[in-house]
């Protein structure tokens, strides 16, 4: 028990930073004038939608490619894995025969 008397000063400033942060936010913002508050939004809100596209990125998007549906492998790809495929199976032949 006592090796863990050394969190007791942790657990005590801990404790006092919680209340006094909670002593100085006590009072709040007041009271939020709702009318206002809701014109601040439709106007944020209306920014956005205005036509325009803000940027949202340093860098621009790049051109969307078009896709067909089907997958094409390179054709370097496919000739290098299909060269290991056939003299593997002519090797498999050769040793089977």
């Amino acid at each position: 028990m006592e090796i863990l008397l050394w969190l007791v000063p942790a657990a005590v400033v801990t404790a006092l930073a919680m209340l006094w942060v909670a002593w100085l936010g006590r009072e709040g913002r007041g009271a939020v004038d709702r009318e206002v508050a809701v014109r601040r939004l439709a106007d944020a809100l209306s920014r956005d939608r205005d036509g325009r596209e803000s940027p949202r990125y340093a860098a621009p998007r790049p051109a969307r490619d078009r896709s067909s549906g089907v997958a094409v492998r390179p054709a370097q790809r496919q000739a290098a894995k299909g060269a290991g495929r056939d003299s593997a199976r002519d090797a498999a032949k050769r040793r089977a025969s």
